[in-house]
């Protein structure tokens, strides 16, 4: 049992899913400290001088200066700011992906569509029967067969013993 778990965790898909998750996760930090510490702030300040993190409803009825203040007082809330925050996060790193996934997919270019297999049996153009692409004669009615089966342009080309 050891070895079949040791031969499924060191395939390459799930080795290499274990290093896309790990660069995900950094990637992930990586973008919410670009909205929480960049484009959250300029935001804000356009929108007023309003720090989105703190956006927050106190479901108490009392108020509270911050977000801060209303957790330590134990408050439900529900945080507005946190939660658009997470959106522009997710928006984010959604774009990325698309942009990343439609780059690879112009690398790799269009999948090139299977072709179809070579026939290897015709039908005989007088009795129908089924028989091999490079028979000569029927089996079934011994018509002498050309290498047109097609009963319309093979008419005589074909005998009939």
């Amino acid at each position: 049992m050891w070895k079949e778990f040791r031969d499924f965790a060191m395939r390459g898909n799930v080795v290499d899913l274990a290093v896309g998750i790990i660069i995900g996760a950094a990637f992930g930090k990586i973008v919410t400290s670009l909205v929480n510490d960049v484009l959250m702030p300029p935001l804000g300040l356009v929108l007023g001088r309003v720090d989105f993190s703190n956006l927050f409803i106190s479901l108490s009825g009392t108020h509270y200066a911050s977000l801060a203040e209303a957790k330590a007082a134990g408050a439900p809330t529900i945080n507005i700011g946190v939660f658009i925050n997470t959106v522009l996060d997710f928006l984010i790193v959604a774009f990325a992906v698309f942009l990343l996934i439609r780059q690879m997919n112009r690398l790799t270019g269009p999948k090139a569509e299977p072709q179809p297999e070579a026939a290897t049996t015709k039908e005989c153009p007088y009795c129908l029967s089924t028989i091999a692409v490079k028979a000569t004669r029927c089996p079934q009615c011994t018509s002498t067969l050309v290498e047109e089966t097609s009963p319309a342009k093979s008419d005589d080309k074909v005998t009939q013993p």
